[in-house]
């Protein structure tokens, strides 16, 4: 745990989608769609590959993604119903990830909405909550993951946008 009481660092987490998953998306998503890239002018939409806002400029793409069916496949688990997928913009070619060195959480503006999603074990919904994000953002999320990890069952939590409903990243349970 983090016991710096600066919050430079942060004590969970934030994953991005992984590089095998983003070499799949870069072809065909997981609606089953071919990617289309194109160059977004304006930019700071969340790009998930590198858990950073898209610069102005930047070649992104659009792409349906359904994290909780991924992270099944890679651990056994049978979500069931509680699969979805949704919109995640990425990279349209092959990026670096998240920056080394990079500190707090990732899109974390304060006063913005954030769902946060507790998965047990098989990819079951066991909770979750709203979160507004205060001006401590490290501080606010770290004790809504260190609540979500204190339950035994929860495995992953996911944080979604409220506006839009979309996935921003996940976090697992080890510390």
């Amino acid at each position: 745990m983090n016991t710096d009481t600066t919050h430079t660092d942060t004590t969970y987490t934030p994953r991005p989608i992984a590089p095998d998953a983003l070499k799949q998306l870069r072809d065909t998503d997981d609606a089953g769609r071919p990617c289309v890239p194109y160059v977004d002018a304006e930019g700071g939409d969340p790009l998930r590959c590198c858990l950073r806002p898209i610069a102005p400029g930047e070649r992104v793409a659009l792409v349906s993604y359904a994290p909780l069916r991924r992270w099944a496949r890679e651990t056994g688990a049978a979500p069931g119903a509680y699969d979805e997928q949704g919109p995640v913009f990425i990279h349209a070619d092959p990026c670096e990830g998240p920056e080394g060195g990079r500190s707090g959480y990732p899109f974390s503006r304060a006063g913005a909405l954030r769902t946060v999603r507790r998965y047990d074990g098989q990819g079951h919904i066991v909770g979750g909550r709203l979160m507004e994000i205060p001006e401590d953002a490290e501080r606010g999320f770290d004790g809504v993951f260190a609540e979500a990890f204190a339950d035994p069952e929860v495995a992953l939590v996911h944080v979604r946008a409220v506006e839009y409903g979309c996935f921003l990243f996940e976090v697992r349970g080890e510390v």
